[in-house]
């Protein structure tokens, strides 16, 4: 590689005569002349080697090495196949539902038990009673499978479920991406306004958390298997397909939030999301600095989309890091900052990471429909029975309260 002009990096310093430029040791320099080097040119010698695509080899082959090589392009194909199955879902569900309101007179399509992804407090209920009782529940099974793998991802990988899975989060991230390319930058609340902010999911949580460990057992298969719970799903749907003016005006207030403010929602409200950033305290994979490496270019700081000062940490506690790896990609020097084991010390490649958050998912998930814990028990005729009866007071949430039923009731326990 050649020392020229096209390997400066944006700076507003001057730069620094070659001649300045220290031997090289095998580490980068950290001082010249008695003092930490600011200079943003970098010596060829410690630049991290960017990859190459030889375009005589095959596609596929472009492809799988470009995926290896270029984080961003593998988490980026990773959001895009999540987008694209969740919109399937997305589909499907409202066929189902269609199904369901004609009364059985359209054609009937099986609900996807992927929609239960989207019901977390349930969930959190599930494993609870799972936890407890050892019983899978029948009523929304793969809720419990997809909470599982997502809470396993945290606990390896910190928050990486929100960077290169979650709906929410890909859209949140494309929205600010679109403020910035629009605006040229976005908005950063000064610190006494962010910390009171992003303690507002963690309450959020608290409030959801503590009412569920107050749940016994009997509360639990109560709430589990009652008429409310049976629905969620589709009450959810129906929420959004016949969305009041209030709701709509609340989601798109939220939207134009995130065009400005690097990811609002996940940032500040989202209760998933300090589940998964408590989670992720014990992850033993972090991104870690070689400080004596690192030549102070505040880029890592720069590339990060939760505004961790990557830059001057030895390795990132944080519960906002989401291991999205933009800061690791940033960095121009090599050795300098990767995701390693926090005990041994042994880099991870990125795409051991990204591969990682893939086959956790899609393993957990895929023992699910192995073991026959995928698709719920509720029968095609009760479907029937629930979407005629959605609007009586059974089916009502009654303020966190379960309903009384009759044993002969659509949606009685077991």
């Amino acid at each position: 590689m050649k020392n020229s002009d096209a390997d400066c990096l944006n700076c507003e310093n001057d730069l620094l005569p070659k001649e300045e430029l220290p031997e090289v040791t095998g580490r980068a320099p950290a001082a010249a002349a008695g003092r930490r080097l600011t200079v943003k040119k970098l010596d060829p010698r410690l630049r991290k080697p960017r990859p190459v695509y030889p375009q005589k080899t095959s596609w596929y082959r472009r492809l799988l090495l470009r995926l290896k090589e270029d984080s961003q392009f593998f988490r980026s194909t990773v959001q895009s196949a999540f987008v694209l199955l969740c919109i399937w879902i997305g589909i499907e569900f409202s066929l189902f539902a269609r199904w369901g309101s004609s009364e059985g007179q359209a054609a009937f399509v099986p609900r996807p038990p992927g929609a239960e992804g989207f019901l977390p407090i349930s969930a959190l209920m599930s494993l609870k009673y799972w936890l407890l009782t050892g019983v899978i529940n029948t009523v929304h099974p793969s809720g419990l499978f997809i909470l599982v793998g997502v809470l396993a991802m945290s606990v390896l990988l910190k928050k990486a479920f929100c960077s290169w899975l979650c709906p929410v989060g890909t859209l949140s991230e494309a929205l600010w991406m679109f403020g910035k390319k629009v605006f040229g930058r976005n908005l950063t609340p000064s610190r006494w306004l962010d910390y009171p902010l992003r303690s507002l999911k963690y309450l959020l949580f608290l409030f959801f958390g503590l009412s569920i460990l107050q749940m016994d057992v009997p509360d639990l298969k109560a709430f589990i298997y009652s008429p409310y719970n049976k629905v969620a799903d589709i009450k959810m749907f129906l929420f959004f397909a016949n969305i009041g003016t209030f709701a709509l005006w609340t989601i798109i207030i939220f939207m134009l939030l995130s065009v400005f403010v690097k990811n609002f929602w996940c940032r500040y409200l989202c209760p998933y999301g300090a589940l998964l950033g408590a989670a992720s305290w014990l992850s033993p994979l972090k991104v870690t600095r070689n400080a004596s490496t690192c030549i102070d270019c505040e880029l890592c700081t720069k590339a990060c989309p939760s505004n961790i000062k990557v830059h001057t940490a030895t390795r990132v506690w944080s519960d906002e890091c989401m291991n999205c790896l933009q800061c690791v990609e940033a960095c121009p020097v090599k050795d300098t900052l990767d995701i390693r084991v926090a005990v041994t010390n042994t880099r991870v490649p990125n795409w051991v990471v990204g591969s990682l958050v893939v086959g956790i998912f899609v393993g957990i998930t895929g023992l699910a429909v192995l073991t026959g814990h995928w698709q719920n028990a509720i029968s095609q005729k009760e479907y029937l029975q629930h979407f005629q009866q959605l609007d009586s007071p059974l089916y009502q949430h009654n303020r966190g309260s379960v309903p009384k039923y009759d044993a002969g009731e659509p949606g009685a326990q077991p």
